[in-house]
C-alpha cells in the first residue's frame, strides 16, 4: 500500500475507534518488545505468577506475539477510560461496605470491548486485505508492555499501564495483523521518583518496582485464588471483597484522568457501596441476579461469600455474628472456613463455644483445620 493510502487508512481508523468509544489508539511492529520472553522467564522462574499455571503453560506465545501468530507484523492498541466516578479507596474507612474494584461495578470489559474491535478490525481487513485478529485479556497476548511501545502510555511501577491523560484506569485491546503498519513512538516511563503504588499496597506485594509478586497480591487473592485465603492476607484484606485498587487509585497521573464517558462502563448503583450485612444473605440465584454482566459474576457464588465472610470478620461489627452462624453449615467447604475465622474475629467466646462439636460433625479437612487454627 503506497504511503498515501496508509495515512489514509490510519486516519480512517483512528476516527472509526473514536466513535467506537475508544479513548486511545496507538500502533506497534509486533516484534517492538523482544524483551519481554526474558522478562517472563524471570517473573515465572521466581515464581510471581502464584498459582496462574496458564501463564507458565502459555510462556512461549505470551513472550512474543508471532509465537502467538506467525503472520503478525503489527499490533494495534486501543484504550477504553473507565475512570470511576469517586475515588475507590474511600470506602475503606465504611467497613461495613464492601469494596468491589472500579472495574467490575458493571458490565465486563471483554463483552464491551471485543465486539468494537471486531468491528474496527473488520475495517481494517475491508480497506487493506490483511488477516486479522483481536484480543480482549482472553488470549496469551502482553497487552501492557505492547501498549507502551504504542505510545499509549507506560508501564508504571505497579506493573499496571498509566497514561497521562487517562491515569491508570484504561481497559486494554489489541488487533494483531499482518498487515505492515507505520509503528508509533514508544512512550518513555515517566513515573519518576514517585513511590506512591508501592508504598500505599497494604501486603507489599512488589518486590521492586515494576515488579508485581501476585502472591502477595490482595486482587490476586480476592479473584483469582480458589482456596481459602491464607491467613496472613485475610486482615490486610480488610473490606475488599472483589480486587484492589490501591496502587491505581493512589497514582498522581490520576489527576489527568475524567470520569469514563461511556455509561456501561460506569459504576451500577448497587454496586457502588453494598452493605456486607446484605451480601452475606445471598443464595446463588440472588448472586447471579445481583452480578449479572459483571466479572464478579466469573468467579462464583462460594468465593464471593468467602470474600464477603472475610469482609465481615474485619468490619468490628457483632451484628453480624448471627448471619456468620448461618453460614458455618454452608454446603461449600470454602465459605464454611471463612465463617468460622469471621465468627472468631467478631465473637471468640461464641466460636470456642461451637468449635469441638462442629469439628468432629467436620467432613472436610481443610474446615476441620480451621477449626483447628491451623489455616
Amino acid at each position: 500500500m503506497a504511503e498515501a493510502g496508509t495515512e489514509k487508512l490510519i486516519a480512517e481508523l483512528k476516527a472509526r475507534a473514536a466513535a467506537l468509544g475508544f479513548d486511545a489508539f496507538g500502533i506497534a511492529p509486533a516484534d517492538a518488545r523482544p524483551d519481554l520472553p526474558e522478562k517472563l522467564r524471570l517473573a515465572l522462574a521466581a515464581g510471581w505468577h502464584a498459582d496462574m499455571d496458564w501463564m507458565a503453560d502459555t510462556e512461549a506465545r505470551r513472550g512474543d506475539p508471532r509465537q502467538l501468530w506467525a503472520d503478525a507484523r503489527s499490533v494495534i492498541l486501543l484504550g477504553v477510560n473507565y475512570g470511576p466516578q469517586t475515588d475507590p479507596m474511600a470506602l475503606l474507612a465504611e467497613p461495613g461496605v464492601g469494596i468491589i474494584s472500579a472495574y467490575a461495578r458493571n458490565r465486563d470489559y471483554h463483552d464491551i470491548i471485543k465486539g468494537r474491535l471486531k468491528e474496527l478490525a473488520g475495517l481494517l481487513a475491508r480497506r487493506s486485505g490483511a488477516e486479522v485478529k483481536v484480543f480482549v485479556d482472553t488470549a496469551p497476548l502482553m497487552e501492557k508492555p505492547l501498549a507502551e511501545a504504542a505510545g499509549l502510555g507506560w508501564q508504571g511501577k505497579h506493573s499496571v499501564l498509566v497514561s497521562r491523560d487517562f491515569g491508570s484506569w484504561l481497559f486494554l485491546g489489541a488487533i494483531l495483523t499482518s498487515a505492515d503498519l507505520p509503528a508509533d513512538r514508544a512512550h518513555p516511563e515517566s513515573c519518576g521518583s514517585c513511590t506512591k503504588c508501592l508504598d500505599i499496597c497494604p501486603t507489599n506485594a512488589f518486590p521492586a518496582p515494576f515488579r508485581l509478586d501476585a502472591r502477595k497480591c490482595l486482587a490476586y487473592y480476592s479473584v483469582e485464588h480458589k482456596g481459602p485465603i491464607p491467613r496472613e492476607f485475610r486482615a490486610p484484606m480488610a473490606n475488599r471483597i472483589y480486587g484492589c485498587d490501591d496502587c491505581l487509585a493512589v497514582c498522581p497521573w490520576n489527576k489527568f484522568a475524567s470520569v469514563s464517558r461511556e455509561a456501561r462502563l460506569r459504576s451500577r448503583p448497587e454496586l457502588e457501596r453494598p452493605n456486607l450485612a446484605d451480601l452475606v444473605q445471598l443464595d446463588d440465584e440472588g448472586f447471579r441476579t445481583l452480578f449479572a454482566g459483571s466479572p464478579v459474576k466469573r468467579i462464583g457464588h462460594a468465593r464471593f461469600l468467602r470474600n464477603v465472610l472475610i469482609g465481615i470478620g474485619n468490619s468490628g461489627d457483632p451484628s453480624l455474628v448471627p448471619a456468620v452462624i448461618a453460614r458455618l453449615t454452608d454446603p461449600s467447604p470454602l465459605v464454611r472456613g471463612a465463617a468460622i475465622w469471621a465468627l472468631r474475629r467478631l465473637d471468640p467466646a461464641r466460636a470456642e463455644s461451637l468449635r469441638l462439636d462442629s469439628q468432629a460433625r467436620e467432613g472436610d479437612s481443610s474446615v476441620r483445620d480451621e477449626w483447628a487454627g491451623v489455616l
